[in-house]
């Protein structure tokens, strides 16, 4: 006969299964397919946030510390290995729907990236998003070909190499830079259409016509774009080659040098002013020089030849004052800046400090301190110049002084270099003033003491020197002391 503790305990499992059963069903959920909440993914430094929304079942099978990240596929929407571009905070999504907000990587480029939503507690994969173009523009700013020469030119039967500028002319922000870019070469057919022609960095050209090449940003558009070169053939004789300054036909030389270039050719030679260059023999060639420069390219079969005219601007200007100067107390010293700028602008600093209501060329410094005052051109070649001076209080070699001292430390550091007295001991007091060294050899006796011991020919050698004075004023009244002289 069965007990009824026999008949319970197979009671209790079965409970005890069916509790561990449905604990499993509960922590199971179904995350839906994302949706997206934009069509194509054109990212930058200067934007970069995108959002899907997803549905999950049920909202009570997510245990307190799940993460919901989003996963992001290759260019072709494979997962084997996916990029997570962003985990949210444990248990900080527990409604749905939801939505989520996600970054690019900088080397995202493609049409048909997919994302997906995975959850972490309890672990589930939705299926993944439609695919959709993605691209970060890492370069999204204009750059130069064939630095920036607009034409080019080859012999019948040759041809041309345009190719990117790494890092080209003037203030170019070259893509080559970027190595993960790839590029798009056109030709123009009208001024508003284009046909595409060849992928690369360079494009050999065997055609007449006008080229440009952007950046491969797929469907996104973008500011990656190049210059426009339009390419010509000739039979034989001279071609017209044309030559581009990094700085413009006028140019400041304090900016530094120009960087003239010309046409690709076999070999070239650089004139100025109808003389040959000596050396002058690249495609490129830097001067700081006005002058008409001229260049001759062989092209092989054919020669070109190109002219350019260069103004250098450098405005004159000079200031009246030395690098240092000296005021007292309560004086001022006048500046003033002479200068042959268009439209000059004036800016003066104390110690780094603008003085904001001095805007003229002249000045009346009164601070002790260290001067800076920039001059600058503001129409035609904008350019400047800067002078620095410092003022410094003037030095007073009869201080009012209340004690003799008994300790000088003669270094040269203009600091207690010298024994310096009471006015009333020193020249026009009648004051006679003898100093003797440590043997009673008399070193200096005066009766118009200058502030002036040590002298510069004493022979200071040892450590702490000791010498003896004696004072005795007008009225014979006798001072004596020690002087401890510190090197």
């Amino acid at each position: 006969m069965q007990t009824s503790n026999s008949i319970y305990k197979p009671f209790l499992l079965l409970c005890f299964l069916i509790l561990v059963s449905l604990q499993k069903v509960n922590s199971q959920i179904v995350i839906g397919t994302p949706n997206l909440g934009f069509t194509q993914a054109c990212a930058s430094d200067a934007f970069n946030t995108y959002s899907t929304t997803f549905v999950f079942s049920p909202e009570s099978g997510l245990n307190s510390s799940n993460q919901f990240s989003i996963e992001l596929s290759d260019a072709n929407g494979d997962f084997s290995n996916p990029t997570t571009v962003f985990a949210s905070n444990a248990g900080s999504v527990t409604t749905s729907p939801a939505t989520l907000d996600f970054s690019l990587p900088d080397n995202t480029a493609g049409e048909n990236y997919k994302i997906r939503i995975k959850s972490s507690a309890p672990a589930a994969t939705s299926t993944s998003s439609i695919s959709f173009p993605a691209y970060y523009k890492i370069q999204d700013s204009p750059f130069t070909i064939n630095n920036l020469v607009s034409t080019g030119v080859y012999c019948i039967g040759g041809s041309y190499l345009l190719t990117i500028d790494n890092p080209g002319s003037g203030n170019n922000d070259s893509p080559l830079n970027y190595p993960s870019l790839t590029y798009k070469w056109y030709k123009e057919t009208s001024p508003t259409t284009s046909v595409f022609v060849s992928e690369g960095s360079s494009l050999t050209v065997n055609q007449e016509g006008t080229y440009f090449v952007e950046t491969n940003y797929g469907t996104c558009t973008s500011n990656s774009f190049s210059n426009r070169v339009t390419i010509s053939s000739v039979s034989s004789g001279e071609a017209d080659a044309g030559i581009s300054s990094s700085l413009g036909p006028v140019f400041c030389p304090d900016q530094g040098a120009t960087v003239l270039s010309t046409i690709s050719g076999n070999s070239y030679q650089w004139f100025k002013d109808g003389v040959s260059i000596p050396n002058a023999t690249n495609q490129m060639y830097e001067t700081v020089e006005s002058g008409t420069y001229a260049v001759q390219v062989d092209l092989g079969n054919c020669s070109a030849s190109g002219t350019i005219i260069l103004q250098s601007e450098l405005f004159e200007a000079s200031i009246n004052v030395d690098e240092t100067n000296t005021i007292e107390e309560g004086d001022f010293l006048s500046v003033i800046i002479s200068n042959t700028a268009n439209n000059p602008q004036f800016e003066w600093y104390l110690d780094n400090v603008l003085i904001s209501d001095a805007i003229d060329d002249n000045f009346e410094a009164t601070d002790f301190g260290n001067y800076k005052v920039i001059v600058t051109e503001t129409s035609g070649c904008t350019a400047s110049r800067t002078f620095l001076f410092e003022i410094i209080e003037a030095y007073d070699p009869f201080p009012d002084v209340e004690k003799i001292p008994n300790l000088i430390s003669p270094n040269g550091d203009n600091v207690n270099d010298t024994w310096v007295l009471p006015t009333k001991y020193v020249t026009g007091s009648n004051t006679k003033i003898t100093i003797l060294n440590n043997r009673g050899i008399v070193v200096l006796q005066t009766n118009d003491y200058q502030n002036n011991f040590p002298e510069n020919n004493l022979n200071l050698t040892s450590i702490n020197q000791v010498f003896y004075y004696v004072i005795t004023t007008s009225d014979n009244q006798v001072l004596k002391g020690s002087i401890t002289t510190i090197k």
